[in-house]
This record gives structure tokens, C-alpha cells and sequence, in this order.
């Protein structure tokens, strides 16, 4: 599809229905074609697995009275943690079903912070894959979770509370009475760093899914319930533990109808394209940096793909792999602009004139605005302005989860501020610059600088530190460290070796910082804050273009 842009911002409408929710949509899917593909699975040690939407309402239907046998009902707390998994959609779907809050957690996380999510929630469900359950073990005792389901148990789960999936859905009905769901539903709490303090609990409402299919499905992905998917393929790289989850795989593909590929198994370039040939992937959903990693590939053009369409969305894509790209397959990258709390709120929408190194144009229905930093007036064509939305926008979050102090601080105004900065050209096109709140984005990951500052401090040779993002030409950016060290200690390559493995250790992986830098001091504001600002442009200097 190609999209009339003025027409659609002009014919645009909000048509959420006040009985809108997921599992009721994957119910009617079921009803009007129950035999499509929905889901093609692989992984990297040759597992297969095919889903159609009568077995997503099956299965959907068997997980939620399991979970209603269990005692899991309206309002509860639902923590996952697994792979991409076949099964995936059963437990979200099911979870859905009941009425229940899906809380979803990254098997990068550690034990800590799950421990910090089931507190915060008071979650007292957690459905975790096998191989993750050392993450969840040591944390049930101070915390309120009290129901463990365990995907792919190698027999009957040991402990009080503890339950194999495949035994909970062995001969369950696959029809369920569940309770009457809304749009105004809660849906899910799905958790976001910031610059400062612990994450924060984003709350979202069934809408949300609804408002995925009236944008990113026809203004970024270019499809809708009508397109003709018996020769498409969706293929979106993304884990379950992210809001890209919930913004492709899910927004995308289960509330269009369209069937999408999933593989579980680490990104190599070549693996991933030769998947794409193999599978017939007609559509693809990527970071920046495996485009980047693609684009460095031998003989890419000798790739036999079916790609009709790619979209990027984590970071901002940069010029070179979007022209690589499509020399070697005639196939333009489209970048996209979101967050955690919104759908894509500016997108290179299908048929664009493609600017290298823009976001694109304003998606319709969505009065997406750039703000003068200091107050609520417009910038002009050129000026550099945040990033904000409406607050009665349907596009964007409910508030956080049970936090009304932070919601206070965040809906204060007339719009939403994303903390982001963007400016804008002549032609209406938007242009990433950076981040307002200093978040560190890396590979697509967001990345609070207060997050790795705070375990950094915790070693004994760290006195002071401050976190910023360095440019690196695969991953877009990665984490930089800059140390002032305690007395008695020295800087240099082995310090520097032990620094960045006990970070691995205190934080999620890509958290830990891979560049290291020991100063004298740090530079600061004359009320004691750290002026990351001069540490980023020194990054800027060093390693940007």
C-alpha cells in the first residue's frame, strides 16, 4: 500500500470501540479465517513450531482457565519471563483473557530487578521459561509472587506454587467465560528507565493495542485487516520482554490477522538473512545496528529475498546502511519514531520520499508538536524543540502504574513531553538530536544513566561516576564510563577489565559500560549536578562523524 498523506490526516478518525480487547479480536480472527498461519516458529537448534489463529484462540482459552483455576482474575498482576517462544502468545493471550495486567521482564534483567517489578506491582503471578527460573528462585521469598508456571518443565516442578505449563493446559476447554473487557481496560505495565531512580511503571490500556493497528499496522508496516496476506510473511527481530514486542508482533500482526515469522536464537547477520530466504519474509521489523551488521555482509546483493517493505525503529538509522540496503535489494529502510509510552508517533510511512537520516512526517491523527524547552510554545522550521504530544491523545499511556505523584510531574501541562529532541525541515520532515533527559539509546536498548552510575559506585575502587553515550558505528552508540577513583586506586587496562565484568554481573548486559575513561574530576552545575552535556560532546568529538 502506498498512503495519500494529506488525505489521511485530513479523513483520519479514532474509531476505538468501547468494547475493544485483544483476546476478543484474536476470537473473531479465529472465527473469520481459523485456518491462516499465524505464527511460523523457528530456533537455532532446528526446533519448528506452526500456529493458526484457531489454535491462538485455543490455546488462548486453555492458559486462561488454567490461570482462573489458579485463582488469577480481573486486575491481577501477571509478570512473564521467557524466550521467543511459540507459546508466547498462549500466555499473554490467556493472561489477557482473565482480565489480568500483563508485566512483561527481559531475561537480560537480573534478580533484583524482577524482585523490584514484583514489588512495585505486587504481582503475584509469574510465568517464566525453564531455562530462567535461577532468576526467579531466589527472589520469592521477598516478594508477593506466589504462583510460578514454568514453560518447558522437564517434569513436575518442585515447591509449593509451582506449576508446568503443558501440564496446566493438558485437556483444558478451549472455550472460556471470562469477564467483559473494555478499551478503558488496564492491559499491561510494561517498565521504563529513566535518568533518574528506579524504572517506572508504564500503565497501558487495551486501546493501546486498537491504536497500534489505526498506526503503526498502515503508517509504518503498511497493512491493515483488508490486506491480502496469503503471500506475506511479518518478521519483527524484537523479544518478548519489550514494548517492540507489544508494537509489532503483537500491535502489528495479531490485530491486523497477518502471519509473522519468530526465531529464537542470537543475531548473526548471515543467519538472520539467510532465515529471511528461507522463510519468505516479505516484511521486516529491525534495529539500526542489525541493519548496520546486514549492510556489512559479503556479496549482499546474492541474498534471494522476497522483502517488500523494512521499517527500523530503537535509534535513529543512519544514511549509509539505508542506501546499502537498498542497492542490494531494492527495498528502502523506513525509520519510525516511539516509545515505551506512545505508538509510533512519527514514521517514514509507506510511499515516502525516504530523507536519509530523517524520523519521517507526523503520523495522522496525532498533533505530534516540538516545544521550546523552557515552555509550551511551538518552535519554528530549523529550531531544535521537544518532542511532545497531547495529553488527551488516545496515542499515548495512562499514566503510571499507581504512581499519581508521577503522573502529576508528567500530565501537568497540555502535552506529553518525550524527553526527546527533535527539529524539523521546510519540507515537514523530522530529524532525531538527542535526548533531553540524557537516556543512553544503544542497539535499541534505552538505557538510564543513573542505572549504570549507581552499581558503578558500589565498587570499592569507584569514587565517582558518570554515564554517557559514546557513537559507535555498528551500535549506533555504546555506554561510557567516566571514573573518578577512589584513593588508593589506579587507572588502566586490568582495572578497567575487572570494572566492566562486575558490571556485567550488577546490571543487565548491554548496561555495562565498553568504554572506560578515569578523570581527576567531573564536570558539574554550580548546584553539584553532573554536566553530562560536556561529557556527551567530548564523545561527540572523539568518536562522531
Amino acid at each position: 500500500m502506498s498512503v495519500d498523506y494529506e488525505r489521511e490526516r485530513e479523513s483520519f478518525e479514532w474509531a476505538i470501540p468501547d468494547d475493544y480487547n485483544l483476546p476478543a479480536v484474536i476470537e473473531d480472527h479465529a472465527d473469520a479465517f481459523g485456518d491462516r498461519l499465524a505464527i511460523r516458529f523457528r530456533d537455532d537448534e532446528g526446533a519448528e513450531a506452526e500456529r493458526t489463529y484457531a489454535d491462538l484462540r485455543d490455546d488462548k482459552n486453555r492458559f486462561a482457565n488454567a490461570l482462573s483455576d489458579l485463582g488469577v482474575g480481573q486486575g491481577d498482576r501477571v509478570m512473564h519471563l521467557f524466550p521467543r517462544h511459540p507459546d508466547a502468545f498462549a500466555v499473554q493471550l490467556g493472561a489477557l483473557a482473565r482480565g489480568a495486567l500483563l508485566v512483561p521482564c527481559s531475561a537480560m534483567l537480573k534478580p533484583k530487578d524482577l524482585s523490584f517489578r514484583a514489588n512495585d506491582c505486587e504481582a503475584e503471578t509469574i510465568v517464566v521459561h525453564e531455562s530462567l527460573t535461577d532468576m526467579v528462585e531466589p527472589i520469592l521469598d521477598e516478594t508477593p509472587l506466589e504462583r510460578v508456571v514454568v514453560m518447558d518443565a522437564a517434569g513436575e516442578p518442585d515447591g509449593d506454587g509451582w506449576h508446568a505449563f503443558g501440564d496446566l493446559m493438558d485437556g483444558r476447554s478451549t472455550d472460556h467465560d471470562g469477564p467483559d473487557l473494555s478499551a478503558e481496560d488496564p492491559m499491561s505495565i510494561n517498565y521504563t528507565s529513566g535518568t533518574t531512580g528506579q524504572p517506572k511503571p508504564v500503565l497501558h490500556r487495551h486501546r493501546w493495542l486498537r491504536c497500534f493497528e489505526l498506526i503503526n499496522a498502515p503508517y509504518w508496516w503498511g497493512v491493515t485487516r483488508d490486506t491480502d496476506f496469503s503471500d506475506e510473511l511479518l518478521w519483527a527481530t524484537t523479544g518478548t520482554g519489550w514494548a517492540k514486542w507489544f508494537w509489532s508482533p503483537v500491535g502489528v500482526a495479531l490485530t491486523t490477522g497477518a502471519p509473522q515469522f519468530i526465531y529464537d536464537g542470537e543475531f548473526e547477520a548471515e543467519t538472520f538473512l539467510d532465515l529471511m530466504a528461507e522463510e519468505g519474509v516479505t516484511r521486516l521489523c529491525a534495529v539500526p545496528t542489525q541493519y548496520r551488521m546486514f549492510t556489512q555482509v559479503d556479496d549482499l546483493a546474492d541474498y534471494d529475498l522476497a522483502l517488500t517493505e523494512a521499517v527500523s525503529a530503537g535509534e535513529p538509522l543512519n544514511r549509509e546502511p539505508i542506501q546499502e540496503f537498498d542497492e542490494a535489494f531494492g527495498v528502502t529502510p523506513r525509520d519510525g519514531y516511539g516509545q515505551t509510552e506512545t505508538v509510533a508517533l512519527v514514521t517514514n510511512y509507506p510511499g515516502i520520499d525516504v530523507k536519509p537520516g530523517s524520523m519521517g512526517k507526523p503520523v495522522p491523527g496525532i498533533d505530534v508538536t516540538l516545544l521550546d524547552t523552557q515552555d509550551e510554545a511551538a518552535v519554528g522550521p530549523g529550531e531544535t524543540g521537544e518532542i511532545g504530544v497531547p495529553v488527551d491523545s488516545p496515542a499515548i499511556f495512562d499514566g503510571y502504574y499507581e504512581k499519581p505523584d508521577l503522573d502529576e510531574e508528567t500530565f501537568h501541562g497540555d502535552y506529553y513531553r518525550t524527553g526527546d529532541l527533535a527539529r524539523k525541515d521546510e519540507d515537514g520532515y523530522f530529524f532525531f538530536e538527542g535526548r533531553a533527559d540524557d537516556i543512553i539509546i544503544s542497539s535499541g536498548y534505552r538505557i538510564g544513566p543513573f542505572e549504570v552510575e549507581d552499581a558503578l559506585v558500589g565498587h570499592d575502587a569507584v569514587a565517582e561516576a558518570a554515564a554517557v553515550a559514546s557513537p559507535h558505528e555498528e551500535r549506533g552508540n555504546v555506554v561510557k564510563a567516566y571514573i573518578v577513583l577512589a584513593d588508593g586506586y589506579e587507572g588502566g587496562a586490568e582495572l578497567t577489565e575487572e570494572l566492566q565484568a562486575y558490571m556485567k554481573e550488577e546490571t543487565a548486559p548491554y548496561k555495562y559500560p565498553r568504554r572506560i575513561e578515569y578523570v581527576d574530576e567531573l564536570p558539574t552545575t554550580s548546584s553539584g549536578k553532573i554536566r553530562r552535556i560536556e561529557l556527551r560532546e567530548q564523545e561527540q568529538a572523539k568518536f562522531g562523524e
